[in-house]
């Protein structure tokens, strides 16, 4: 019988070689999910705190132009209610009309700008957390 015997011990030992890799393996798994992990959540945080910038930003600038536009219109007002005639009413409103759209399209460039660098600023950390995803797939392969 001592050969079933170290028939037994062998297969044993080996099952519990193979259990005892498995769970260092699953370990080592679950760590790199875990850092994996705490790295995305720390993509995620920084991407919502530049979107939150950008929304300050576009925010303050939209705020400074609707004060700015609140005061040339009573500047303006002020100005149509000195007219001496319609043609000096006609002519100055003409130039009002003018300066507030050229003013206003410029401000609509100057959001577009900031709203597209604050949308690329909040996706930079989630592009580099795909880009490193795609690098360990790749790696892996």
């Amino acid at each position: 019988m001592p050969t079933a015997k170290s028939t037994v011990e062998q297969i044993t030992t080996a099952s519990s070689t193979a259990i005892k890799d498995a769970v260092e393996k699953s370990i080592s798994g679950f760590s790199e999910f875990n850092a994996q992990s705490k790295l995305n959540l720390e993509a995620v945080i920084a991407s919502v705190t530049a979107s939150t910038k950008g929304v300050e930003a576009i925010s303050t600038h939209a705020m400074a132009y609707s004060k700015k536009a609140i005061e040339e219109q009573v500047a303006a007002a002020k100005t149509l209610s000195s007219a001496k005639s319609i043609q000096e009413v006609v002519e100055l409103q003409s130039s009002f009309a003018k300066s507030a759209m050229e003013t206003y399209m410029s401000e609509v460039t100057k959001m577009s700008e900031i709203f597209q660098a604050s949308l690329k600023d909040s996706m930079k950390p989630i592009n580099a957390r795909v880009t490193a995803a795609v690098e360990r797939l790749q790696a892996a392969r």
